[in-house]
């Protein structure tokens, strides 16, 4: 008898579309895996729906805050339901940007400076000089994020919209100009460095999910050297969060600075993306694990505390 899959997608954050993409592709290489599959778009019933399910193993496909912050996590722990991905404490301090700089911090993980202000204060004066990045403390796929360049007078004003969605409180960080790198780590392996080019301001939502956005360049072209310290940095972002299952830790690396350039970790993701033509699927394949190898692993993977 085959195992039977929960996979929970969609939710009610910002990056629902990206959720339910991400949900729909692991559910259907799921079923070309042999599992018995159901796809649950997450509400607020969540509990009774999954009560209703019985599943034997829940696949967490869900983006943004309540399903990368621990929330989702605690009641599946609560209800002694085996999932994929990080655990309560690592997701949620993954999905806080400053305490995850203090945490990579604390770890040798190299990191660019930042101070947290309010979105007033953000919006009224520079707080930093240019050029610099504006972004939510608790928010994915590059929502709300602003880089400020050296030659602007004064900050965004998008960020003090009546409409804005995330968040009152804001980091404002260094902006390290050059190379966007990415590493997944499977289990404690990591996988292949991607580079991530885009002619559009940096590796925003369009560049993320648009036809053409970016391109993905796997292996990048580094110094060996350089590579293998992506790969060590990102192993030790997975360490020092106790994250389990699949992650991916994303960088920013100014070949110009000194003889080795500077390398600054910028996040570590807990729940990162997850079409066929995602970064960590595009890696894991690099790495000779089909898409279905790889959702079948995080399945197999999956546990309760995690």
């Amino acid at each position: 008898m085959s195992k039977h899959v929960a996979v929970l997608m969609g939710g009610w954050s910002q990056e629902r579309p990206v959720s339910l993409a991400s949900g729909t592709e692991c559910a259907a290489a799921l079923r070309r895996a042999g599992y018995q599959v159901t796809e649950v778009d997450v509400g607020r019933d969540v509990v009774q729906v999954l009560t209703a399910l019985k599943p034997d193993v829940v696949f967490n496909a869900l983006h943004g805050p309540f399903g990368e912050s621990g929330m989702i996590q605690g009641v599946l722990e609560l209800m002694e339901l085996p999932y994929t991905h990080s655990g309560v404490l690592a997701s949620a301090m993954a999905m806080d940007k400053h305490q995850a700089k203090i945490m990579l911090k604390a770890a040798g993980v190299p990191v660019t400076d930042h101070v947290i202000v309010s979105r007033a204060e953000a919006g009224r004066a520079h707080v930093m000089p240019p050029p610099y990045v504006i972004k939510p403390i608790a928010d994915g796929s590059s929502f709300g994020v602003f880089i400020v360049k050296a030659e602007t007078s004064h900050p965004p004003q998008e960020i003090l919209r009546e409409d804005w969605k995330s968040g009152e409180e804001l980091m404002v960080e260094r902006y390290i100009p050059g190379r966007e790198l990415t590493c997944a780590v499977m289990g404690d392996v990591a996988l292949g460095v991607t580079e991530i080019i885009t002619n559009l301001d940096f590796y925003n939502y369009d560049a993320k999910y648009s036809q053409g956005g970016s391109v993905h360049i796997i292996p990048a072209q580094l110094k060996p050297k350089i590579y293998d310290k992506v790969q060590k940095m990102a192993l030790a972002a997975h360490a020092a969060f106790g994250c389990r299952g699949v992650t991916r830790t994303d960088f920013r690396y100014n070949e110009a600075a000194g003889e080795d350039g500077e390398l600054v970790c910028l996040e570590i993701n807990t729940q990162p993306g997850m079409t066929q033509t995602s970064l960590v699927p595009e890696q894991a394949l690099h790495a000779g694990h089909s898409f279905e190898e790889l959702v079948a692993w995080m399945v197999e993977d999956a546990s309760c505390n995690r």
